[in-house]
């Protein structure tokens, strides 16, 4: 009686949230988008969104304000990234008129292999302390973005956040709850911690002024010496000695050797519209995936929050998932046939795996034929160039790894590896862990239509596809499209290994219909309801090229906001 007393409440909740009444828009729209001509910011803290804004206003590119609001975000929402976190990026660049990708993920050190973990009794990588940290790529990826599309000297573009970490600024709500906890949980397990958090025993909480002088210098001595100062100079010495003394693998060695990688963002065709992701080590193909297989529905006449539209969805995150577990990695290890699981073809093949009655419980990866936490940020300048750039520490603040006198913690992306030599993400020296952070790119006949990307580990994708549904099947705005209930889907194979969770649980937000979710279950599908990180965290600027201006989109859900100029 208990149970079902509970379930008829979620039920009403479900049915009746939504934002206040407004006199136009989707009844869950929280605020308008900001519309501007010169240059737009999104992100998910709004100081740092400023300081985006203030670089376009001094003349600097979308690059430049990406790079800025990426540095803020570092000092600012620690809990998600930071320049000890990996970096990926795609770039639409108004004078080629065409899209470039930046993949800058680090590697595992030289001395990581499988047999070293499986000796000290692990069957898997710990998620926190030494044995996580990969090189972080950030930097490295700040400094490749600015030498090809920078305007202002790098010191322009980083002062402002100097100054901030210097004099300190107001933790916001969401971002100052998190790091209290996180900080309170990481300074009783690692050393330095404390001294760069916490150095008074501070509990942080929203409102507190954070101050991380630390970070500060260290971004000094990048104006001044420049990329290799953090890769080959005292940084990267000061990060091995560290990590030497904690007994964990990464070395100055595999510092010294990291380089990012230009490389050709892959697309779709979805409904006229052309979607465009990073190729694996990431999972942005899966994205592609889901889309291919949807486009076999008619969503538009199924209407958003129908039966149709949520069963399909779900059904096709399954089948794209068991793909991502069984095919996806570090291509310069593993052969993935990416043209193939991307094509129209294969995805109607999936398609009729689909049972339009009933929930599957234990998807399989098909077979083509051969041939925890995070920031995103996008940027638009006055020329008419883009930025969608994702950026993160991984889980949460990270590793707990603070290399002393720097000022930032070192991420724990090695926890992604599996330690499966089978599996197409297993551990080797050198290699690349299949990444959950993706930035997104949407063009039109060959033109800008939006930037933009839903931050969230391995719910990115899923945030993605909700995205593109919500705008070109259901004719949302940007902030309609952000704002509206979202759909998660636990318990698929994972790309760490291990088999498949049977059919999962479909998560969802307020706003769904009592009657679609009775279907729902009477199809097979278990509901549960969920809130905050679990449904990601949305930035988007679109382009209206009619008007020749941009409209912005922040999520409803954090501490960010869009502004414009």
């Amino acid at each position: 009686m208990k149970k079902t007393l509970v379930f008829i409440f979620v039920l009403f909740f479900f049915a009746t949230a939504q934002a206040q009444d407004r006199r136009s828009g989707k009844p869950w729209l929280t605020r308008s988008e900001v519309i501007a001509q010169h240059g737009m910011v999104c992100s998910s803290q709004p100081l740092a969104t400023q300081v985006g804004l203030t670089v376009l206003k001094k003349g600097g590119s979308a690059i430049d304000a990406a790079i800025a609001t990426n540095a803020a975000l570092g000092l600012m929402e620690p809990t998600g990234c930071g320049i000890g976190g990996d970096l990926f990026a795609i770039v639409w660049d108004a004078k080629t008129q065409k899209l470039y990708g930046l993949n800058a993920s680090g590697r595992a050190p030289q001395t990581a292999n499988i047999a070293y973990y499986k000796s000290k009794g692990f069957d898997r990588i710990p998620g926190r302390g030494p044995l996580a940290v990969t090189v972080p790529g950030c930097i490295d990826g700040w400094f490749e973005l600015h030498q090809k599309f920078g305007v202002l000297p790098i010191g322009e573009v980083l002062q402002p956040v100097i100054d901030y970490a210097e004099n300190g600024f107001p933790l916001s709500p969401i971002i100052g709850s998190d790091f209290g906890r996180s900080v309170d949980g990481f300074a009783k397990l690692f050393p330095n911690v404390k001294e760069t958090y916490a150095p008074n025993g501070e509990h942080w909480d929203k409102g507190d002024v954070f101050r991380n002088p630390m970070l500060g210098k260290t971004l000094r001595l990048l104006i001044e010496k420049g990329r290799d100062e953090f890769y080959k100079g005292s940084i990267a010495r000061t990060i091995d000695e560290f990590m030497q003394s904690q007994e964990g693998l990464l070395r100055y060695e595999d510092m010294a050797a990291h380089t990012s990688e230009w490389v050709e963002p892959l697309g779709t065709n979805y409904r006229g519209y052309d979607v465009w992701e990073l190729p694996p080590n990431g999972q942005g193909i899966a994205t592609l995936q889901m889309l291919n297989i949807l486009e076999q529905c008619d969503m538009q006449s199924f209407g958003f929050g129908s039966l149709e539209h949520m069963h399909y969805f779900v059904e096709a995150k399954k089948l794209a998932f068991e793909d991502r577990a069984r095919y996806y990695g570090d291509p310069r290890f593993v052969k993935i046939p990416v043209k193939e699981l991307i094509s129209k073809e294969y995805a109607k093949k999936r398609f009729t795996e689909i049972d339009p009655r009933r929930a599957s419980t234990a998807p399989k990866p098909g077979d083509p034929p051969t041939s925890n936490d995070t920031v995103y940020l996008t940027t638009a300048d006055r020329d008419g160039s883009m930025v969608s750039l994702i950026q993160s520490n991984f889980g949460g603040m990270g590793s707990g790894m603070v290399p002393p006198g720097l000022g930032f913690m070192l991420h724990n992306r090695g926890d992604s590896f599996s330690l499966d030599e089978n599996h197409s993400n297993a551990l080797m020296p050198g290699k690349r862990p299949m990444h959950t952070i993706i930035p997104a790119f949407i063009t039109k006949d060959g033109k800008p239509f939006m930037s933009f990307g839903v931050m969230g580990g391995d719910f990115q994708p899923l945030g993605q596809v909700q995205i593109v549904l919500n705008i070109v099947d259901f004719g949302m705005n940007a902030q309609e499209a952000g704002d509206a209930p979202r759909i998660n889907h636990t318990g698929s194979s994972s790309h760490r290994g291990g088999g498949p969770a049977g059919g999962g649980n479909v998560v969802l937000e307020n706003g769904y219909s009592p009657e679609v979710i009775r279907q729902l279950l009477g199809m097979g599908h278990k509901i549960e309801y969920g809130f905050g990180h679990s449904f990601g965290g949305y930035q988007a600027i679109q382009y209206d090229a009619e008007r020749n201006v941009y409209l912005g989109a922040s999520e409803s859900r954090k501490d960010g906001c869009a502004m414009g100029y």
